[in-house]
């Protein structure tokens, strides 16, 4: 074993393994139509492209169905629900045009224009029986905010129906058997996850809608229906998202809760993707819940509607992080676990405990060389401390590399990180992108901080208002815990984060010394201006996360790390895509050149063809030989020769 200082251990993986991590199953969801299984993949090497593969159930080899196109949606600028199949037929949103596909008996048809992007299609579900698309329409024709409407197009006629229109936002129509449609909707300034309603209505008449959900402020989530007609749904009123069914005998529904566990059973919905759980029938619900950030796999009974007395039956497996996609009794779910990369998987629900067959395994070529073991792999620790915040979670990967050691008394070097959202959460599952940082003897403090899902509602609404001070203060008070811990370098602690996360790095950067180091990847770095300068679905989010634009207007200043950077004395690379709609790049530009004129040491790169989020190949390499590169020069460790 050599002796080594931390940061300049040889590592296994390299840059360029990066990109086969991004070829990402985990990037998408599946769906089983006619005894295959379909997935969506992104395959970096192409731009990012993402392709719908599928492969026999009963065995055989990949098919890819859509080798010639991108398949995305454009809806909420994120995306979500860009493809559904149903009865051998797979129906499809291209990107960048914005058209409608429909592949059948292997031919690829295009069905309805997008009119150059103008007219975005998502959240897509299809009923072959009728012939009969159901979806979300998101208009960008005309002057002011997008328009957004539910649809319905035929596929024999090609024509599209408007069924239901007037509130800001929608997602997940659904159709019974019986002819009911039920959907989801919600008006600025909430998001999806702070106040929503469910809605029912014939078919036929849609006009006639009612609300399913009551009155009470919820977050009603992810509607389905039985076969026999009932409505189930996920709603936050326990402080948690459990699972609600409603009864649609006459406009008085009959709503009732059938548990109330301690955990959430779904995750904000940042894309309208198929909802994480399966209709396995009338009084099965298969499931997935966090406990502690952690997913667990199970199956709700509900025998008799008989409502709150639902037993939870949970079902034992390795995986740490888990989402169902599907109803019926076989299912596709992602699997992601703690030593390994993550997997498609088919569950066969005809017991309880269901059959488990791996369809795909997420790309992780470093995972499959022989100079990469389970050696080298960092396990997540879970670090959870009494904060200002109260309880507070975050996961530690602690360097790792079978050949190499640090001097005696030598501490690590650690990047505290602040995933995007910011209600989203980090998991425990393996990460190629952690391990390489690891592998190098970095560590990785991941946190959770307040406001992030998996630990119920009111901890999540621990950043109401709070945005720039309790995700602040958590990675400060997460990366002391360590320090205290004797588990890292109190001079080389890093912080880095994307989107929402690299405003929590700005901002730290901005308002603590205790950072050496900070890495934003097109992070947010002027409020005021993304209220101005952002898209429809999150021209209202920091309503709640700050407070009332502009009556408060002067908030907004105090908490902008622009405005605050001569308090910044550390080294800043800034990382941003050219064409990000979700945090422009003048925001970038901004900073850099008011650190420049202040003469602080800022380092910065614009990616061009690249959105809110990097999917290039040489995008993907590029950020992981930057970041090494700032951070080595910045603690002075010597980085090895390829």
């Amino acid at each position: 074993m050599k002796i080594a200082s931390y940061g300049s251990w040889v590592s296994p993986i390299s840059a360029e393994d990066l990109v086969g991590n991004s070829n990402g199953i985990a990037h998408s969801y599946g769906q089983i139509d006619q005894g295959y299984a379909y997935w969506g993949q992104a395959i970096a090497q192409e731009a990012g492209r993402v392709s719908i593969f599928r492969r026999r159930l009963l065995g055989g080899g990949v098919e890819q169905v859509t080798p010639k196109r991108y398949v995305r949606s454009g809806i909420n600028e994120y995306g979500g629900g860009a493809w559904t199949v149903s009865g051998g037929s797979v129906i499809y949103s291209d990107w960048p045009s914005g058209d409608l596909h429909i592949v059948k008996d292997g031919v690829d048809s295009l069905w309805l224009s997008g009119e150059n992007s103008s007219l975005r299609y998502g959240c897509l579900s299809f009923y072959p029986e009728q012939n009969l698309l159901l979806g979300v329409c998101e208009d960008h024709r005309g002057t002011g905010e997008a328009r957004n409407t539910i649809f319905a197009a035929h596929t024999e006629s090609g024509q599209l129906v408007t069924l239901v229109q007037g509130a800001d936002f929608y997602a997940y129509p659904v159709l019974s058997s019986q002819g009911m449609l039920a959907w989801m909707e919600w008006n600025h300034p909430n998001m999806p996850w702070d106040e929503t309603r469910i809605m029912a209505a014939p078919f036929g008449a849609p006009q006639a809608s009612y609300q399913v959900s009551s009155q009470t402020a919820q977050a009603a989530v992810y509607p389905a229906w039985t076969p026999s007609g009932s409505l189930i749904y996920l709603s936050d009123l326990s402080g948690y998202w459990n699972f609600y069914r409603c009864e649609l005998t006459s406009k008085a529904p009959a709503v009732t809760a059938l548990h109330n566990e301690p955990y959430d059973f779904a995750d904000p919905m940042w894309t309208p993707d198929p909802a994480p759980y399966s209709i396995l029938d009338d009084d099965r619900i298969g499931c997935s819940w966090l406990d502690a950030g952690i997913s667990k796999l199970g199956v709700l009974k509900c025998d008799n509607n008989q409502g709150e007395n639902a037993s939870l039956v949970a079902i034992e497996t390795a995986a740490n992080s888990i989402r169902i996609f599907g109803h019926g009794v076989q299912t596709t779910a992602m699997f992601g676990y703690a030593d390994r990369a993550s997997e498609l998987v088919v569950l066969d629900w005809h017991r309880d405990a269901p059959a488990l067959t791996v369809i795909e395994s997420d790309s992780v070529q470093s995972a499959q060389s022989s100079q990469f073991t389970n050696e080298h792999i960092s396990i997540a620790q879970p670090l959870v401390w009494d904060g200002a915040n109260q309880e507070t979670y975050a996961w530690y990967y602690p360097p790792i590399n079978p050949d190499f050691q640090a001097p005696a008394g030598e501490l690590p070097p650690v990047q505290v990180w602040s995933h995007g959202g910011p209600t989203s959460y980090s998991s425990p599952k393996f990460r190629l992108d952690i391990q390489y940082w690891t592998s190098r003897g970095i560590g990785i403090l991941d946190v959770n901080y307040s406001g992030s899902t998996g630990f119920g509602k009111q901890y999540r609404e621990r950043l109401h208002g709070n945005w720039g001070i309790a995700d602040v203060q958590d990675c400060v008070d997460a990366a002391k815990a360590l320090v205290n811990a004797g588990l890292a370098d109190p001079a080389k602690i890093s912080i880095r984060g994307g989107s929402a996360g690299g405003y929590t790095t700005l901002r730290a950067l901005t308002t603590s010394t205790l950072f050496s180091a900070g890495i934003s990847i097109y992070g947010v770095g002027d409020l005021e201006a993304m209220t101005t300068d952002t898209h429809k679905f999150e021209s209202r989010y920091l309503d709640g996360l700050i407070a009332p634009y502009p009556a408060q207007r002067q908030v907004y200043l105090e908490r902008s790390p622009i405005y605050h950077l001569d308090k910044l004395n550390c080294p800043l690379l800034l990382l941003q895509g050219a064409d990000d709609l979700v945090v422009p790049p003048q925001q970038a530009y901004a900073i850099a050149e008011a650190a420049q004129t202040l003469g602080l040491p800022v380092t910065m790169k614009v990616f061009e063809g690249e959105g809110h989020g990097f999917r290039k190949a040489e995008s993907i390499i590029e950020t992981a030989r930057l970041c090494l590169d700032f951070l080595s020069k910045t603690y002075g460790f010597v980085l090895p020769t390829d």
